[in-house]
């Protein structure tokens, strides 16, 4: 293998190549300036797209790899850049998105001596990533980048932070590359036991309420084909979770629905009522579950799972097959009976039809004269012919457009799910436009965090990307006032915002925009904002007590879900 004599700084960018990166997000710094100033040499190779604040950075490159499926990557400097990124890469390690994150570090006789813009990076960031490593020789460059891609990418995907001191931008070494394939000690995932299949085999055949509850781990491992032969072929009704959203369309006959606090009515009222629950690359997070010594009370638990901390964790397991859900999900489907559940999956149906009646029918076609949240998503949903990424930030509007938007591809639902971030969501659309550049991105936002990151309108307009921002507008931050309504007498303490003129700091970032306040504009203002060649702003103006609906209220059982308040 040949070699050449470069930087340090430049021997990072020449890895970021061969591991094929071709877009990295970030904000410089004097820390990081030599890794900088390398850059500026690859303009043609690699786009580097400056956001306005670091955490935007770290938001885009998430959103970047939740689109493209490969790790996001992002630049900040020393001291207050890469604290910047810490909730970004806490939010990727909870919702398992591989990220590489490279932050500038002062130079190595400084370490430790309290230098401007000096942090403890690495200890900091310890418990929010997969992996770190603090680099202080250019010499250790290239392996560091090589094994951060083989980590964040292989298992469980994840986030990892490489610190490079400036010492070690400046120094010099013999560049050559070679990509890791395997680590000692490091094993990302289990070879599937073919024993515990046909165990799970034998459960399922012989289910007469069967339940598949999928999550993310469909979409991470690429198992959306295998996942709809599995329940094509068994016949058992499949319900998401908020991050396993899109994995199958929404209108496939078995699809019943999101799981957990603002999900679907079937879901959770019969999950007490299945006999076996097949949970699929999910956690069995605490907002799906609701109270664990009530949950799937009747059912036997067959957990499909790569990572082994989840097994037993939260709801204990009767079988739990380990492995990649690709793999898995195809050895289970050739052990399993050819099967149907008709019954089973009209009990959901008749749900379906009481759901509809108490609450879906008035959120989307709506009499009163106030708009809703569900109205503005379902015509976007219908006007981009369910083909859009939908990009949500968090709060009541995130739990209405993934109630109501449709999804026919995978990889088309993005949102902070784990950590919940408020300001995810405009960051975020900026990354998922550049992981699918041919792709409609719709980012809804509620009125609170937009403002959060809305300085990230600056990269939008700078970039030119089309994105298509909708701020639904109460002028509240709308989830805690639901909750302060129902469950704290409805006092409202430090929930209600004077908002901005959204449509006139969008013009002065260059970005067009539109405000709509009544039903008779909503229509032809969501088409005007599609029609538009380059990024839109759409402001609506939502009914100020606009509540979500059905609700597993804090501490109940998934049976005890509310359909009204």
């Amino acid at each position: 293998m040949t070699t050449q004599k470069v930087t340090g700084s430049k021997a990072l960018i020449l890895s970021l190549l061969e591991e094929g990166v071709d877009t990295i997000f970030g904000y410089p710094g004097g820390a990081i300036m030599p890794i900088y100033d390398a850059l500026y040499d690859f303009d043609k190779k690699v786009k580097h797209i400056l956001t306005r604040h670091e955490q935007g950075a770290v938001h885009a490159a998430e959103g970047y790899a939740r689109v493209s499926g490969k790790a996001g990557v992002c630049f900040a400097t020393s001291g207050p850049g890469a604290t910047n990124l810490m909730t970004g890469i806490a939010d990727a390690m909870i919702d398992s998105t591989p990220l590489v994150c490279i932050t500038g570090q002062v130079a190595s006789p400084l370490l430790g001596t309290d230098a401007f813009q000096e942090s403890d990076v690495v200890g900091m960031s310890i418990p929010v990533t997969k992996w770190n490593y603090q680099v202080t020789n250019a010499e250790e460059i290239p392996e560091a980048i090589a094994q951060a891609f083989y980590i964040s990418q292989s298992g469980r995907p994840g986030p990892v932070l490489i610190d490079i001191t400036k010492d070690a931008q400046f120094g010099e070494l013999d560049f050559k590359y070679e990509k890791c394939k395997k680590i000692r000690s490091y094993v990302p995932e289990t070879p599937v036991d073919p024993f515990k299949i046909k165990e799970a085999a034998e459960i399922i055949d012989a289910a007469k309420r069967p339940l598949v509850l999928f999550g993310h781990g469909v979409i991470i491992g690429n198992a959306e084909n295998e996942f709809k032969a599995f329940i094509e072929k068994t016949g058992i009704p499949a319900a998401w979770t908020l991050l396993g959203l899109s994995a199958l369309p929404s209108d496939h006959i078995l699809n019943v629905g999101m799981l957990g606090m603002h999900g679907n009515y079937g879901p959770n009222l019969l999950t007490n009522e299945a006999d076996v629950v097949i949970a699929v690359g999910m956690r069995f997070d605490d907002r799906v579950t609701g109270k664990v010594s009530e949950y799937a009370s009747k059912a036997k638990i067959i957990h499909l799972e790569i990572d082994p901390a989840e097994i037993d964790k939260i709801i204990k397991a009767d079988v739990a097959v380990l492995g990649n859900s690709k793999k898995s999900l195809k050895m289970l489907t050739d052990n399993v009976n050819k099967n149907s559940h008709n019954d089973w999956v009209a009990r959901f149906r008749d749900c379906d039809y009481t759901e509809n009646e108490k609450i879906i029918q008035n959120e989307l076609f709506p009499e009163k004269p106030g708009l809703t949240m569900g109205e503005v998503i379902r015509i976007t949903g219908d006007k981009t012919n369910h083909e859009a990424i939908l990009v949500s930030d968090v709060g009541q509007h995130q739990m209405v457009a993934s109630r109501y938007f449709k999804f026919r591809k995978s990889k088309s639902n993005v949102t902070s799910g784990g950590l919940g971030t408020m300001g995810f969501g405009l960051p975020a659309s900026v990354g998922a436009q550049f992981g699918a550049l041919d792709r409609t991105v719709v980012a809804v936002i509620g009125d609170g965090g937009f403002q959060m990151t809305i300085q990230e309108l600056g990269t939008i307009a700078q970039n030119k990307l089309p994105i298509k921002i909708i701020i639904l507008n109460n002028n509240f931050l709308g989830m805690v006032r639901q909750w302060q309504q129902m469950f704290f007498d409805k006092r409202y303490s430090f929930t209600e915002l004077q908002n901005p003129d959204f449509i006139t700091i969008a013009k002065g970032f260059g970005v067009t925009g539109h405000k709509v306040e009544v039903r008779e504009d909503l229509e032809n203002g969501i088409q005007k904002m599609i029609d538009h060649n380059g990024p839109y702003l759409l402001e609506v103006v939502i009914e100020k007590e606009d509540n979500v609906f059905p609700m597993v209220p804090t501490g109940a059982s998934v049976s005890e879900i509310v359909l009204e308040h």
